[in-house]
């Protein structure tokens, strides 16, 4: 379930829907068998497995039931839920399709089907069947729950506090509606109210780690960061391994100023769930701050498998390969970041400058001439563009770098002039322009910081002199 605008899930209920399963399995024990029936004792040992959160077990067990209590509805819907929390969606449809075609009202029925169709990310279906158990059931609260998530996944705020109102009425003590609803209050900066929902959820589920999590998030918005800290660990204390548990920590001591152990955080957020993309956006910026250079190229790296979208991650990328001079590497980086980002003109010259560096200086001139098209031609941008490309103009460039006014946008040309002496074999007028990037402190741009190492390198600037 996700129920956030930013895609991360609060921890569900005490496993909510898989120890709502518990419940169900306890309750069919003592209404459909006698005491001391095999199927009670069967029933009692699947509730233990599920409890572990073992539903491979849990199903395996169904096959030592007798076929006369098996094919009862009530447990052929707890195997289809079952399935449903393994995974298994195809299987869990099946059963309840075969349910639902005998009686088209069976809503416990249609909840699996609803919930096969999320996990098979068909959301059309899913709020079809969800609907349709309202109609059989207007105080259905899991279907009123699940219908007030999806509201939020449409940033439907409105229609979604009124789901969770009438889930709330019909199970005033409903965890999911409680943290749910207050959701919604934190999304509409009725912080009181969120406040008071998760704190009655916390006294009436002291061991779920979701409410916790949730009221985290609300005093970590209001800046109260200790408290917030507070629940966060007391979250984690609960779930161990709840991913988000361990993300939203990892931010907050972030923000606190605490690298070390928010880092500690996302590596093991990235050991829960490696295919992720989240945590590496933030342990590969922490690796890379602390000089962690290796590690945060391996995290970058990982990330712009996960998210080629995602082209921050391909930039810090080739920055990294240019400190390691793999330019080659860094080119390949650039141009992934421009394919995203077709307007940002300093990624197609950031890559430009590796492609001159891993091989011909006129390697890059059809892809040069093709960004040329796209670029306005009045712009400080375009007159570097056409010097890489026509290897020349160069002092076309330095007087317009010259007049430029503002200070980041002509430390940035300057370093782009200044790599493009460096590459034609100048090194006097180059380690003029790398001086005058220093001078001009554009502090917090790529090319402030490529700039940096080269003169680090060698020994120039007023920070290789102290």
């Amino acid at each position: 379930m996700k129920n956030n605008f930013n895609g991360s899930g609060w921890g569900r209920m005490p496993a909510p829907r898989l120890l709502i399963l518990v419940l169900f399995v306890l309750g069919l024990t003592s209404s459909l068998f006698a005491q001391g029936n095999n199927a009670e004792a069967v029933l009692t040992e699947i509730a233990q497995k599920l409890s572990q959160g073992d539903t491979a077990a849990a199903l395996e067990l169904f096959s030592r039931l007798p076929p006369s209590e098996a094919n009862k509805n009530e447990v052929r819907i707890l195997r289809a839920n079952v399935l449903n929390s393994a995974g298994r969606p195809a299987e869990a449809i099946q059963i309840a399709n075969a349910i639902v075609s005998a009686d088209r009202n069976n809503t416990e029925a249609l909840m699996v089907l609803a919930d096969a169709a999320a996990l098979q990310n068909r959301e059309r279906d899913r709020r079809n069947f969800l609907e349709r158990v309202i109609a059989a059931d207007p105080r259905h609260a899991r279907a009123l729950i699940d219908l007030g998530n999806l509201a939020i996944s449409a940033r439907n705020l409105r229609v979604a506090a009124g789901y969770f109102d009438r889930a709330l009425a019909a199970e005033p003590n409903n965890g999911e509606a409680l943290v749910s609803r207050a959701v919604v209050h934190r999304y509409s900066r009725e912080n009181r109210e969120a406040e008071q929902l998760l704190s009655r959820a916390i006294e009436l589920y002291p061991q779920w780690a979701g409410p916790y999590h949730e009221r985290a998030r609300l005093y970590r918005g209001t800046n109260n960061l200790s408290s917030s800290l507070r629940d966060l660990n007391k979250a984690h204390e609960l779930e161990p391994n709840n991913y988000w548990v361990l993300v939203d920590r990892g931010m907050l001591l972030m923000e606190m100023d605490r690298k070390q152990p928010a880092l500690a955080d996302f590596t093991r957020a990235i050991e829960l769930e490696p295919e992720n993309f989240v945590a590496y956006v933030y342990s590969a910026g922490i690796k890379d701050e602390l000089g962690d250079f290796t590690g945060a190229e391996a995290d970058y790296t990982k990330l712009v498998r996960l998210r080629p979208e995602y082209y921050f991650a391909s930039e810090a990328l080739g920055v990294l390969k240019m400190r390691n001079k793999q330019w080659a590497e860094a080119r390949d980086a650039f141009l992934a970041a421009y394919r995203q980002a077709p307007k940002e003109f300093h990624y197609a010259l950031l890559a430009a400058v590796c492609w001159m560096r891993a091989g011909r200086q006129t390697d890059p001139k059809q892809f040069l001439a093709q960004v040329l098209r796209t670029v306005p031609r009045d712009s400080i941008e375009f007159t570097l563009l056409r010097m890489y490309h026509d290897l020349n103009h160069d002092t076309d460039a330095a007087a317009r770098i010259e007049r430029e006014q503002n200070n980041y946008t002509k430390a940035r040309m300057a370093f782009y002039l200044a790599s493009y002496y460096d590459i034609r074999g100048n090194q006097t007028l180059a380690n003029r322009y790398y001086l005058m990037v220093q001078e001009l402190d554009a502090v917090g741009t790529i090319e402030w910081r490529l700039n940096e190492w080269v003169l680090a390198e060698r020994g120039l600037g007023v920070r290789a002199k102290q």
